[in-house]
C-alpha cells in the first residue's frame, strides 16, 4: 500500500512520510538526448528519458547527469517540464567507448557534487543507471549521505553466459557489479528472473531488490491504420514484412536473423522484405559504420534484395514502423526487459522473439507473440513464417500483444518506482517494494 497522507502532528508509532524534493539521475555512458539505435543509444535512454519525466509528471524533479562528449551542449538542457539533462564534463568532450569511462567516474562525482552545491539542490535519492553511474552514485553517497538505487539494465555475467569470446565483458565491470549489489540501499530488476540473479550476486542476501520493469508510452505506442503507414514508408501493401528495431550489437541476435531471413529466402514462394531499424548513415541515407558492414554481411549471404537498412530513426516514427509490419523480430540473445518487443505489442503488431531474459515474462507464447529458441535460426524463420502466412493468427496476436501491452504503462511503473524512493529517503531499508503489483 502507498504511504498514508497524515496532516497532524507526529504520534509515536504512527509513520509519516515528508514529502520528496528532488531525484538526481545518473546515466554516465549516455545521454537520454542521445540518438536511437546509435552506438550506446537504445533502451536505457528511453528509459531514463520517459521515468524522469513521468516522475516529474507526478510532482517530482529530476536532474540526469550525463557525461559531456560534445564541448557545444549546454550545460543544462530542459529534457521536459521538470527534468534537467545536466552535461557533466569528466574526460575530453567528445564520444568516448564506454569501455574507457570507469577512470573518469571519480571526476564525474566531484564536478555532480559541485553542480549540486552551485545550485543549492538538495536530492532525497540517486537512480544510478547501468555499473557506471552505480559506481559515481557509491562516491557521491560519503558526500552526500543520500540513499542510492541501481538498476543494472544489463549485467556482465549474463551478457558473458551468451556472448563469444571476442565479446567478453571485463572482470572490472564483474567486479563492480557484484559489489554494488551490496553497496546500492535498493536495486530495480527488470524482471523477476533478474531480481532472483542479483539476489544470489550478493554476499548478504537483502529485500531490497524490487522489480519493476521498464514502461511504454502507450499515447505514442498504439495501433496505427497500415495502409497509410505502408504508403508512407513506400511499402506495397501486398509484401510480406519483418520489422527488426535495435542497436548493432552482437547480444542482439542479428546473425541468427540474417540466417533466419536466408531460410525464408530459399523456402518461400513470396520473399518477405526485413526492414531494418537501426544503425548509423551518411546525410545522404547510406550507411556507414558498423551499419554498412552489416550491409555487405547480407549481400554475401545474397539478402542485398530482401533487406531494406533505414538507420535509426526518431523514436516518433517508430510507431509507423511496427503499423507498417506484418511481424517484429526480436532474436537477441539477452534482453532484460525487450523495451522493442513491447512497443511493438503495445501497436498491436505480433512478436517473434528469442525465449531470453526478459523477454519470456513479457510474451506470453501464442497468446501475445511466439517464443523460440535462442539462436536457433530454423526456429525463427518457421515462426515469422507462420505470422506472414496466416492472417487468422496475426490478428489473434495483435489483439492479445495490444491488451499485454497495457500493464507496462508508464505511470505505473513511475508511480512504483517513486515509492521506492519515498520508502528510502524515509530511512526504511525493508519492504521497499510492498506495492509493485506489475510483476504479479
Amino acid at each position: 500500500m502507498p504511504p498514508y497522507d497524515y496532516p497532524g502532528p507526529p504520534v509515536h508509532g504512527f509513520e509519516t512520510d515528508a514529502p520528496l524534493r528532488r531525484v538526481a539521475a545518473l546515466s554516465v555512458h549516455t545521454s537520454p538526448l542521445a540518438t536511437l539505435g546509435r552506438t550506446d543509444a537504445g533502451g536505457m535512454n528511453v528509459y531514463v528519458r520517459e521515468l524522469s519525466c513521468h516522475t516529474a509528471a507526478l510532482g517530482l524533479p529530476v536532474d540526469v547527469f550525463t557525461r559531456r562528449t560534445d564541448p557545444n551542449t549546454p550545460e543544462t538542457v530542459a529534457l521536459c517540464p521538470g527534468v534537467n539533462v545536466v552535461s557533466v564534463t569528466a574526460g575530453p568532450p567528445t564520444a568516448l567507448s564506454k569501455h574507457e569511462i570507469f577512470p573518469l567516474l571519480p571526476a564525474f562525482a566531484a564536478e555532480v557534487a559541485r553542480y549540486a552545491a552551485r545550485q543549492g539542490a538538495n536530492y532525497d535519492a540517486v537512480h544510478a543507471h547501468y555499473w557506471l553511474s552505480g559506481w559515481v552514485a557509491h562516491l557521491l553517497k560519503a558526500d552526500w549521505d543520500t540513499p542510492f538505487v541501481q538498476m543494472f539494465h544489463t549485467t556482465a555475467h549474463r551478457k558473458n553466459a551468451v556472448a563469444g569470446a571476442d565479446g567478453q565483458e571485463s572482470a572490472l565491470r564483474l567486479d563492480t557489479e557484484r559489489r554494488l549489489t551490496d553497496l546500492a540501499d535498493s536495486l530495480i530488476a527488470a524482471n523477476p528472473d533478474e531480481r532472483d540473479d542479483l539476489l544470489g550476486l550478493q554476499q548478504t542476501p537483502t529485500d531490497k531488490v524490487c522489480a519493476i520493469p521498464p514502461g511504454v508510452d502507450l499515447d505514442l505506442f498504439r495501433p496505427q491504420n497500415r495502409t497509410a503507414a505502408r504508403a508512407a514508408l513506400g511499402l506495397d501493401i501486398q509484401d510480406r514484412v519483418i520489422l527488426f528495431v535495435g542497436r548493432i550489437d552482437p547480444i542482439k541476435g542479428i546473425d541468427t536473423l540474417l540466417r533466419a531471413m536466408g531460410h525464408l529466402v530459399a523456402q518461400a514462394h513470396s520473399i518477405p522484405t526485413l526492414l531494418f531499424v537501426g544503425g548509423e548513415t551518411d546525410p545522404g541515407g547510406a550507411p556507414i559504420g558498423s551499419l554498412a558492414d552489416l550491409c555487405a554481411s547480407a549481400a554475401e549471404l545474397g539478402l542485398a534484395q530482401s533487406i531494406r537498412f533505414v538507420g535509426s530513426q526518431p523514436q516518433d516514427q517508430l510507431p509507423r514502423y511496427y503499423a507498417a509490419a506484418d511481424v517484429v523480430a526480436v532474436p537477441s540473445r539477452y534482453e532484460s526487459f525487450g523495451l522493442v518487443a513491447v512497443e511493438a505489442m503495445a501497436c498491436g503488431t505480433p512478436v517473434v522473439a528469442s525465449r531470453a531474459g526478459g523477454l519470456a515474462y513479457t510474451i506470453e507464447d501464442e497468446v501475445s507473440g511466439l517464443l523460440v529458441p535462442v539462436g536457433d535460426s530454423h526456429a525463427l524463420a518457421h515462426a515469422l513464417a507462420r505470422v506472414l502466412d496466416d492472417r487468422d493468427l496475426r490478428t489473434h496476436l495483435g489483439a492479445g500483444a495490444r491488451t499485454a501491452a497495457q500493464r507496462y504503462a508508464w505511470p505505473a511503473v513511475a508511480t512504483a518506482i517513486r515509492h521506492v524512493y519515498q520508502r528510502l529517503a524515509n530511512g526504511h531499508v525493508a519492504r521497499l517494494c510492498d506495492d509493485d503489483k506489475i510483476y504479479a
